[in-house]
């Protein structure tokens, strides 16, 4: 007789958002895989919950519990798996555990509930109808910058997980990538006594969070205007043609990626593409003639 894998959504701040169905299985369950015992012991005390064996998954060790839960699973037992707040696999540990699970042909539920995407994106005052989310961006490098170019070039609303001490910065490369004038929502401290979401520009958004940013954030991004160029800077699109060149790709190539990544005309990118090409044989040909005289 096979078990389950049940996947626990939790509350991502007030704990009366806890279902009653989620305390029921959580109490039946034969173990309770979560991030951090203390903090789930927490929730378990507060549900009522006692006898439950906690045991860690976090994202140091997913790999190695993998094997443990299928055993488990195999032989019976139901496994409940929670992360500190909201759905485990979402920007948390988790989804290894389920595909694991599920090519064994073993049974794998889940009961939803709270979630910081839906909640900052119905919030925010932006489009709903078509979204993506991003979860936590790189925090530096090519892959932010690349990233970002998809953000700035998607027409739908994005949702972003930043944390406290970078939204400053992520609002600032935001709004070099997107335009100063694009939407934005910082919604901070979802469900909580302090909750708050400020809308307004993403320029006005840097200077707004100059002064320090407290709390969970969720960033939701307006999408890029349909019609016409988005107020994107010349320098952007130069640094991320040149990259993409610099890194192998055929100008050709790299324009099309570039303009479709920013949603802007290709002739503008090209025109950006040729300089970059010709920058390389300038300095070369510049330092000779220059020793000539």
């Amino acid at each position: 007789m096979t078990g389950s894998l049940i996947l626990v959504w939790t509350p991502i701040g007030n704990l009366g958002d806890l279902s009653p169905r989620a305390v029921e299985v959580l109490a039946s369950a034969g173990i309770i895989y979560c991030e951090d015992t203390r903090h789930s012991r927490k929730l378990l005390t507060h549900a009522g919950i006692s006898g439950v064996a906690l045991r860690s998954l976090h994202e140091h060790n997913e790999d190695e519990r993998v094997d443990q839960v299928v055993k488990a699973v195999n032989g019976g037992a139901t496994v409940a798996v929670v992360s500190d707040a909201g759905m485990p696999g979402i920007s948390d540990p988790g989804s290894r555990l389920v595909a694991a699970v599920a090519r064994a042909g073993l049974p794998v539920s889940v009961v939803p509930g709270p979630s910081a995407v839906l909640a900052a994106l119905v919030v925010s005052g932006l489009p709903t109808e078509r979204f993506c989310f991003e979860g936590f961006l790189p925090r530096s490098g090519k892959e932010r910058r690349h990233r970002m170019e998809a953000v700035a070039g998607d027409v739908r609303t994005t949702v972003v997980f930043e944390a406290p001490g970078r939204v400053a910065a992520t609002l600032g490369d935001l709004a070099v990538a997107c335009g100063s004038g694009r939407p934005v929502a910082v919604v901070r401290e979802l469900t909580k006594l302090h909750e708050e979401v400020w809308r307004g520009s993403l320029g006005d958004a840097v200077v707004w969070a100059e002064g320090g940013v407290r709390g969970e954030v969720v960033l939701v991004v307006g999408g890029r205007p349909d019609e016409g160029d988005p107020a994107v800077d010349d320098g952007v699109l130069a640094t991320a043609v040149a990259e993409r060149m610099a890194a192998g790709e055929r100008t050709r190539g790299a324009v099309d990626a570039v303009a479709a990544a920013f949603g802007v005309s290709r002739r503008r990118v090209y025109e950006l593409a040729l300089v970059a090409r010709d920058a390389p044989s300038a300095s070369p040909s510049g330092a000779g003639a220059e020793g000539r005289a």
